[in-house]
């Protein structure tokens, strides 16, 4: 039990924290459950969990107050449950410090991956300096892209958006984010500026073997690099 890694599951419905404890625990996980928020905090400390999946709607507290609490003291990857099909809501959580969501209804097999991704992202001393996903490779430390072994030559921000979404690959980053990071806290409403340039990078990366949605869009929200083994 002691070499398990440990989920806290928090969602006021019985039978969704039954559903995840039984698809988590069959996939080797350790897993604790609250029904409330405050709970949820509560449990936090004294469980120590590796990943938390949060419901939004909880009956004490909502879902951004909850995390932006919780991101006071700790840095532990949040993975968001909501039946909220709202952009403004996921981008909140999403902005507030959450790592990931999902909309319910949602499969256990993705459940699982966006799992993986979340504590592969909570220990980034052990990234490597190149990222893989299908035939695309960066080498972080050289600088290059390449697709089938053919160098991809990238403006200097097509590469750091590329970048950008290779280290939080499997995860959506959100326009704010992005723009934030790639062209400066005053940028974060030049949205024009996304499809733009991830217009340039699909078509630079354009390839038979790559798919067409390696880098997908989160109408609304953002942009996610899928991983391809």
């Amino acid at each position: 039990m002691s070499n398990q890694i440990k989920v806290l599951v928090i969602d006021d419905e019985p039978a969704i924290r039954k559903l995840l404890r039984v698809c988590l625990e069959a996939d080797g996980y350790h897993v604790a459950d609250a029904a409330t928020a405050n709970d949820g905090l509560r449990d936090a400390v004294a469980f120590k969990p590796e990943v938390i999946i949060l419901d939004l709607g909880l009956p004490d507290m909502g879902g951004d107050e909850f995390i932006r609490r919780f991101r006071e003291w700790s840095s532990i990857p949040i993975i968001v449950l909501t039946v909220r099909d709202n952009d403004v809501d996921k981008v909140k959580v999403l902005d507030a410090g959450a790592d990931d969501y999902l909309t319910k209804p949602f499969s256990t097999a993705e459940l699982l991956a966006r799992v993986r991704v979340a504590l592969r992202h909570a220990h980034p001393g052990e990234e490597s300096s190149v990222f893989v996903s299908g035939p695309l490779k960066i080498d972080f430390a050289a600088r290059i892209v390449t697709v089938d072994n053919e160098m991809v030559h990238l403006t200097a921000t097509e590469y750091n958006l590329l970048r950008l979404l290779a280290r939080h690959a499997g995860r959506v980053v959100t326009h704010t984010q992005i723009l934030r990071e790639v062209w400066g806290p005053s940028a974060v409403e030049q949205r024009q500026y996304l499809r733009v340039y991830f217009g340039q990078l699909r078509k630079k990366l354009d390839s038979a073997s790559i798919p067409q949605d390696l880098i997908a869009t989160e109408p609304g929200i953002g942009y996610r690099l899928r991983t391809i083994e």
